[in-house]
């Protein structure tokens, strides 16, 4: 009985090891991975890294988008001793980093190895915090290296560059389009964890440095996009515009975006700060949901870069395409005759002129210079909807540009299928049809370049954190649309524009500006007042370089919403801006030459006699106060500009200058009332936007305000405009 129950309890005993036995090996084996993995889990602790996101470079290196150092503040619940020690540590960090104490407390009175109290500290909190680590030899509060983006001008080009998210992931604009570029690939810091849920030794540690992301550098010039930027606000206050302007500036031959530029436009540091004080007015008087979701769109507004994203009717602009077409197809010429009675009925319905009772009989040209709409349907007719629709095709504007931004729309057009009478009327003169500008101004570079239709782009090139090239993004010409013959001759019509036609308020001494204005009723709005005024053009005709289109989305200007009224100056500007500065040499005529400004020399200290006659040769008038031989002093002071023709007045003896000057109001003042007011007030002037040929321009802008007190001699800029052009689409009937 003893033996059988011995031999009984080795059967269970044996059993029991060969249970234990079989456990023992699928922990151990079979589960082996599982359970090594989960004590990996429990031992180490790991730590991301961030990479240093890329820069955004314009095309001259300077920084427009830019990561800098932060940090995150840690702290070791489990590694605080005492209660008291706790409560210290709330106190001093709360101060420190300016947040609710209670909830700091509340995160670091847990049992746990790790928590993340503050993010994204700048440097100068950091030292405090590092000052207070240090100072009480503390080693449970931690500060990890982090990256914040800054964009280093603030509110500029914000739709083109975009921003980040607090992720740092690019959410828009570049920042988005390359943002595999750009970010980067983090690295992390792992370390062993003790039983108390602590950092071990150093030596339990492994660290995969983070590697940083590389530069992308624009197409963009700063200096360009300023230049649009700033002339687009001054558009938006003279002109009372409700739905946002946009500009395009654009390398003709290398499809390279110098500038693009939306306003009212947004701080991208801060991007969900509503910018717009027209939105803002309008969000102060909402709440609840009804300003939750006015603030939400009036975001995504802000956000939506409408150089690339809103298809509009460009107008009479778009008369450029169809005179282009024409005259590459063989089909007109400039000298031909068309008949303009003011009005035309086409498939029964009545299409009319910006002119009531029309203008007679004009050559092709004559109709392009004063945007006749009944020459353009005429020519449409020629063409025919099939060579209509093949040019609009190669012209690009029937797909997207494929520029390397994020949200470009596809323009809106009728099919060719469904194209009539009707509708081959109203397109001929840019109506019905809706393309993005940047479609737009790339169609209007291949008129002027020679026919080539080349790719838009934004992107210059990819450098590496050290700045080495490691791509390049060159010219892609898509395709020839149309002779380089047939171009020449476009420029010389859009050269004739600017100095004989509708366009002539872009004119700028020295420099060949072609263009073509446009004024487009919105036919999808219920206001049936409600207009786009624009204007696109190119510089230099003789050897076109640069275009620039502009757009006012619904303006409101008390005197004129034409395009070629209030679009066509601010081009105009934006060109006197930008192509000195872009290396564009001016080829001043006879005329201009004897407008153009001089240096004032220096004749201080010299004889009155000597410097007079200098003076004189320069082409400037000369006023002598006081009774000596000798110039004591002179105004305007040596070195500025004086319009020639202009006074300098210089004193002599014991005469000075009086001490200011009072800006008279000249704005709707003739250049002849203009130069007559400045006289009377002892200062200069500098006449812009003139015409050689300048008839019927009044004053609109002056670079002083209206009774500033400024030194006798001062040169005030004061801008002209002709308000009685026209180039409006006029609905049919």
């Amino acid at each position: 009985m003893k033996k059988k129950m011995l031999v009984i309890l080795f059967g269970f005993f044996a059993l029991g090891f060969a249970v234990l036995i079989v456990r023992l090996f699928i922990l151990q084996v079979l589960d082996g991975p599982f359970y090594a993995q989960r004590a990996a889990r429990q031992q180490l602790a790991t730590v991301r890294i961030s990479a240093n996101r890329g820069s955004i470079l314009d095309r001259n290196g300077k920084p427009l988008a830019q990561s800098a150092t932060v940090w995150d503040v840690t702290v070791s619940p489990s590694y605080i001793k005492t209660d008291a020690e706790r409560n210290k540590t709330a106190d001093a960090l709360s101060r420190i980093l300016a947040i609710d104490r209670q909830t700091l407390y509340n995160k670091i009175n847990q049992r746990i190895s790790y928590v993340v109290v503050a993010k994204r500290i700048e440097k100068p909190t950091q030292e405090l915090v590092a000052d207070y680590i240090r100072e009480n030899n503390i080693g449970y509060i931690g500060l990890v290296e982090d990256s914040k983006r800054y964009y280093p001008y603030g509110n500029f080009a914000g739709q083109v560059l975009g921003f980040t998210g607090t992720d740092d992931q690019g959410l828009a604009g570049v920042e988005a389009q390359y943002n595999s570029v750009l970010k980067g690939t983090s690295g992390k810091l792992v370390t062993a964890k003790n039983a108390h849920g602590t950092d071990m030794p150093y030596n339990y540690s492994a660290y995969e440095p983070p590697t940083d992301g590389d530069n992308v550098v624009l197409t963009i010039d700063e200096v360009v996009q300023h230049a649009l930027e700033n002339n687009l606000q001054q558009a938006v206050a003279d002109n009372n515009v409700t739905n946002r302007v946009a500009a395009i500036a654009m390398n003709v031959n290398t499809g390279e975006i110098l500038g693009m530029a939306t306003e009212p436009g947004f701080d991208p540091n801060d991007p969900y700060t509503i910018a717009d004080p027209a939105a803002q007015k309008t969000l102060a008087g909402l709440s609840g949901d009804a300003l939750g979701q006015a603030t939400a769109n009036a975001r995504q507004a802000q956000w939506r870069n409408k150089a690339i994203t809103e298809p509009y009717e460009p107008g009479s602009v778009f008369k450029t395409i169809t005179a282009a077409s024409a005259i590459d197809a063989g089909v007109v010429k400039a000298t031909d005759l068309f008949s303009d009675p003011g009005s035309i009925k086409v498939a029964g319905t009545t299409f009319h002129d910006w002119k009531a009772g029309g203008s007679g009989t004009v050559t092709f040209l004559q109709g392009f210079e004063q945007s006749i709409n009944v020459v353009f349907i005429q020519v449409g007719q020629r063409l025919g909807v099939a060579n209509f629709y093949k040019y609009l095709s190669n012209f690009g504007l029937t797909t997207k540009t494929g520029i390397d931004l994020p949200g470009e729309a596809l323009s809106i057009t009728i099919p060719e299928k469904r194209y009539g009478p009707v509708e081959l009327a109203s397109a001929s003169f840019g109506q019905s049809n809706k393309f993005t500008p940047v479609e737009m101004i790339t169609a209007i570079a291949a008129v002027s370049n020679g026919g080539k239709l080349v790719q838009p782009h934004i992107v210059k090139e990819i450098t590496d954190p050290s700045g080495k090239v490691i791509k390049t993004f060159g010219t892609t010409v898509k395709k020839q649309v149309m002779t380089p013959e047939a171009s020449k001759e476009m420029d010389r019509i859009l050269q004739l524009e600017v100095t004989e036609g509708s366009g002539k308020n872009a004119y700028v001494a020295g420099y060949r500006i072609g263009g073509k204005t446009g004024t487009a009723q919105k036919l999808d709005v219920a206001d049936s007042t409600a207009r786009i005024a624009s204007f696109c053009g190119v510089a230099p005709c003789d050897d076109p370089q640069v275009a620039v289109l502009l757009l006012m989305d619904e303006p409101h200007n008390t005197t004129s919403n034409y395009g070629g009224v209030i679009a066509a100056p601010v081009v105009g500007t934006i060109f006197s801006q930008i192509l000195p500065y872009l290396g564009v040499q001016p080829q001043y005529t006879p005329e201009e030459l004897a407008k153009v400004e001089v240096q004032a020399p220096n004749a201080v200290g010299r004889k009155a006699a000597d410097a007079a006659q200098q003076f004189t040769a320069a082409g400037l008038n000369v006023q002598m106060v006081g009774g000596g031989d000798t110039v004591t002093a002179q105004m305007p002071a040596a070195g500025e500009m004086v319009p020639k023709g202009g006074s300098v007045v210089l004193y002599t003896g014991g005469a000075q200058p009086a001490s200011t000057a009072v800006v008279p109001n000249l704005i709707g003042q003739t250049p002849e009332q203009v130069n007559a007011a400045m006289a009377a007030a002892h200062l200069n002037v500098n006449f812009t936007g003139l015409a050689q040929d300048a008839t019927g321009e009044t004053a609109y802008a002056q670079s002083q305000p209206v009774g500033a007190q400024v030194p006798p001699g001062t040169v005030v800029e004061v801008r002209f405009r002709d308000s009685t052009v026209k180039d409006d689409v006029i609905p049919s009937q």
